[in-house]
């Protein structure tokens, strides 16, 4: 097995089943501690405990062998990402719901899974946004949000505000991150193109959003929108289910005063016709050049940070 890249593998790996650390640590007879240093990537298994995890492996991948953690992790998230992706599901009707596959173009599909697979865990966890309210104007407001890899190989985005429960899929595409997500019991869409992070883990991004007013008949609103990392995923599906929950219940409306003015002056822009006669912006963007987004301040650049790796 090489070692280089084998913390991503396995974290893909473990999604694609649907397998947390605990889990993984019980069916392989060791401390969960062990699992959380092969994928911190301060260890990697001996060759017995490789083993006994591809076995594991294989009786949710049918054919998952030993040679898979030697491929790249592109080649190897197009074979997890097939073996775990859930079959569609049939209506009523007898037909089948549309996958993601029916209305993207298939090489969109492919790129985000080869990205998610080397870069999505940049982006998994917890998050609270900062935009411009809908109905308070000059107010803001804040929304809950979680990403968190599914099994078949993509990120699903979940959006609380309130009674509100958006779901969706994140697509890392290039260097931006493209999030849409429906509340099922109104039908109300948000869609939102946020600047992505070349770095190990995003920490804060910004972009732009799209959705309805919730007045009556609803009103198409776009604002520019701040996401900053609130937290990190525990593994546990349930707890983390729990944890975004927590988080979506509280009143949404930042507190007056509580946004500091530099971000005020970054998320409400003064756009149109004036604006642009004053030497500003014809149209609302967000523009990467004078993007907050970025990873943690602190620590190494991915090409530096090598990690000397032992057996356990």
């Amino acid at each position: 097995m090489h070692a280089e890249g084998f913390p991503t593998k396995l974290d893909m790996v473990l999604k694609a089943c649907s397998i947390s650390r605990a889990r993984l640590a019980a069916d392989l007879g060791v401390d969960k501690s062990v699992v959380s240093r092969w994928l911190s990537g301060v260890n990697v298994p001996t060759d017995h405990n490789l083993a006994t995890l591809t076995k594991i492996v294989g009786t949710r991948i049918p054919g998952f062998s030993m040679h898979e953690w030697d491929v790249d992790v592109a080649s190897l998230a197009a074979r997890v990402g097939s073996g775990g992706r859930p079959a569609p599901t049939p209506t009523a009707g007898g037909s089948t719901r549309s996958s993601l596959e029916d209305w993207l173009p298939e090489p969109i599909v492919a790129e985000a899974l080869t990205t998610t697979a080397s870069r999505g865990s940049a982006y998994e966890g917890f998050w609270r946004s900062t935009r411009v309210a809908n109905e308070f104007p000059g107010r803001f407001m804040h929304d809950s949000i979680m990403i968190r890899r599914e099994a078949n190989g993509l990120l699903r985005f979940h959006l609380g505000v309130v009674e509100m429960r958006f779901v969706g899929w994140a697509l890392p595409i290039q260097t931006q991150l493209f999030c849409w997500g429906v509340d099922a019991p109104t039908g109300v869409f948000i869609f939102a193109i946020l600047n992505g992070v070349l770095r190990l883990r995003a920490e804060v991004m910004d972009g732009l959003t799209l959705t309805l007013t919730r007045e009556s008949g609803g009103a198409p609103v776009a604002a520019a929108a701040l996401m900053e990392r609130t937290g990190v995923l525990s593994g546990d599906r349930e707890a983390d289910d729990a944890t975004f929950e927590a988080a979506s219940g509280g009143n949404p409306l930042a507190p007056e005063g509580s946004i500091p003015k530099n971000i005020r002056d970054h998320l409400f822009r003064d756009t149109g016709p004036t604006a642009f006669a004053r030497g500003g912006e014809a149209l609302l963007r967000m523009a990467f050049a004078t993007s907050l987004s970025r990873g943690a301040e602190t620590g190494m650049p991915p090409q530096t940070n090598v990690v000397a790796m032992r057996k356990t």
